[in-house]
């Protein structure tokens, strides 16, 4: 969720539907990344070098967040204690989301299909794929790694009003047809992968797909993007690329606008997204590739 220079790191095709046309499954598509498989314990086996890599995206991506992120995010990296020098196992990570809001991760390889992925999502299981990017690939990824994954989201989940919304979101998807899948997924890419939060202390970060890119990081906060209050019938209009710097973003006026967000009819707001029709991009599309 694709492999210009101009990409957003680790932006790629993050576990959520929105990387995907609204008439394909992902379960047809190949995948460039072998993903670890658990052993009998549920123990992943991790390489040192891939250790390394954990490492060094751990250390730069923290020297970044610190005044960017809100502090729900910096209360819920604390309660996780992520250590900066190995991959944790994911029942580490079960334990604090289990405790804080009821979630807990699950092992999936690379791409998942649709239904896989919101049915997880439903029962407050996050996905995350069991493999991590190569020292190569540290600015830039195709598919979401375990650090997209952990250190992106996973903070997020502690936070009762963004849980709440992400299991809200796995349900409606779940239950929705194909064709207001995609208009679901832009909600997504707006809130819980490319969000902005105003905060007592000026503008914070908690979009996933932000925090663990650091060109992202920065890009966000700066003058160049256009920023615009969050409204869910706009989000849902908003066409975006998954391959560039985002050139928009929402903001919410508190998280706790997320729990609100959860309680509203947004399948209605689908219906009327789709009788509105889309708003026109703030970027150039990106050329098809012709087919044979």
């Amino acid at each position: 969720m694709s492999a210009p220079s101009t990409h957003s790191p680790l932006v790629g095709s993050l576990h959520s539907p929105s990387n995907h046309s609204a008439d394909a499954s992902v379960s047809g598509k190949a995948t460039a990344y072998e993903a670890h498989t658990p052993d009998n314990d549920g123990k992943i086996h991790w390489s040192e070098t891939e250790h390394r890599t954990w490492q060094t995206l751990m250390e730069r991506q923290l020297a970044l967040i610190e005044g960017r992120v809100c502090h729900q995010y910096l209360e819920g990296l604390e309660r996780l204690a992520l250590p900066t020098d190995h991959i944790p196992q994911l029942d580490a990570i079960d334990r604090v989301l289990d405790d804080a809001t009821g979630w807990r991760t699950a092992a999936v390889p690379a791409l998942i299909p649709f239904d896989t992925f919101f049915e997880l999502l439903a029962n407050r299981r996050f996905p995350v794929a069991t493999f991590i990017r190569t020292p190569e690939e540290l600015d830039y990824l195709k598919e979401p790694d375990i650090f997209h994954e952990i250190f992106g989201h996973c903070p997020m989940l502690t936070n009762p009003a963004f849980a709440e919304f992400t299991a809200t979101y796995g349900r409606l998807g779940l239950a929705a047809e194909p064709k207001d899948r995609v208009y679901l997924a832009r909600l997504y890419w707006m809130t819980v992968e490319f969000g902005l939060v105003d905060t007592p202390e000026g503008r914070r970060i908690y979009g996933g797909g932000i925090i663990s890119s650091p060109r992202e990081t920065l890009h966000a906060l700066s003058d160049a993007p256009v920023t615009r209050r969050f409204d869910a019938l706009d989000a849902l209009r908003t066409p975006y690329r998954i391959d560039i710097l985002q050139p928009l973003y929402y903001v919410l006026d508190s998280l706790d606008d997320l729990q609100t967000l959860a309680q509203q009819d947004l399948m209605a707001l689908v219906e009327q997204a789709k009788a509105l029709g889309l708003f026109a991009p703030l970027f150039t599309p990106k050329a098809r590739t012709p087919r044979a």
